[in-house]
């Protein structure tokens, strides 16, 4: 039996890697963004306050006879906004726990 073996081209899995033959990064990565609670917070209220608004828009439509907006649309957009602010109050009296035992440690 006789096994011939191609020569590895290198280069050809140096660039599938996305590195130059040197071993360089071809592109330079962009810096990972790092999640800070103060943007997860805000958007989680603007969701909360989309939401809000939505039912109230179904809620208007449904009054005037829209044939568009069905009932049962609006009682689950009504639901929805009603468990995401719930939610946000949770977070919210958490935080003010978490804030007033912070403050009452003894130093």
């Amino acid at each position: 039996m006789d096994l011939k073996l191609k020569p590895f081209d290198f280069s050809q899995a140096v660039a599938r890697a996305g590195l130059a033959p040197d071993g360089t990064p071809l592109a330079k990565a962009r810096p990972v963004e790092k999640a800070d609670f103060q943007s997860a917070m805000t958007q989680a209220l603007k969701q909360v306050s989309d939401s809000q608004l939505e039912s109230s828009r179904l809620q208007r439509e449904l009054q005037l006879d829209n044939p568009s907006v069905s009932l049962e649309q609006t009682m689950v957009a009504m639901q929805k906004s009603q468990i995401g602010f719930q939610a946000a109050l949770s977070v919210r009296s958490r935080l003010v726990q978490a804030y007033t035992d912070v403050m009452n440690m003894q130093v």
